[in-house]
């Protein structure tokens, strides 16, 4: 596996894989209707011009991808996607890893809905601890965990 800076012709894999990837999401939450299933192409662009977009491959197959952008001096990591086929491999903490490393700011935050255990675990493994809890409506609380620089 390797993880690079993705291009902007990768795009539409990344985005056909957040959809996939956030589909066990979506029957966690019981709402097909999160941002993520309804982001389009333009939205990622957007954000791809804003910040850093990375993709792990596999064999020339993008099997996963994390996005962050810097703002007053955090790192806003968001959108950590592993193909479901290849979870529970260590790509998501390769990836968060990697971002943080091209990164490189003074803090870095990322958020996850309160019922996703596993991404919970898996930002604490990685040296996050929880500072805030947010409604976000339809029944969905985003946990907020920080980390700071090493």
């Amino acid at each position: 596996m390797t993880i690079s800076r993705a291009t902007k012709e990768d795009l539409p894999a990344i985005l056909n894989l957040q959809y996939r990837a956030y589909q066990s999401e979506a029957v966690l939450l019981q709402n097909f209707s999160i941002p993520p299933l309804k982001q389009t192409l333009a939205d990622l662009e957007v954000e791809f011009e804003r910040g850093i977009v990375l993709k792990a491959e596999e064999f020339g197959k993008i099997i996963g991808s994390v996005r962050a952008y810097c703002e007053d001096g955090t790192a806003r990591i968001g959108k950590l996607i592993v193909d479901p086929a290849f979870q529970g491999r260590g790509i998501g903490t390769a990836l968060l890893s990697a971002v943080e490393q091209a990164c490189s700011a003074p803090r870095y935050e990322l958020f996850t809905s309160s019922k996703s255990e596993k991404n919970i675990r898996l930002y604490e493994r990685a040296g996050y601890v929880r500072f805030a809890e947010k409604e976000a409506g339809a029944g969905i609380t985003f946990v907020y965990l920080e980390k700071p620089s090493a």
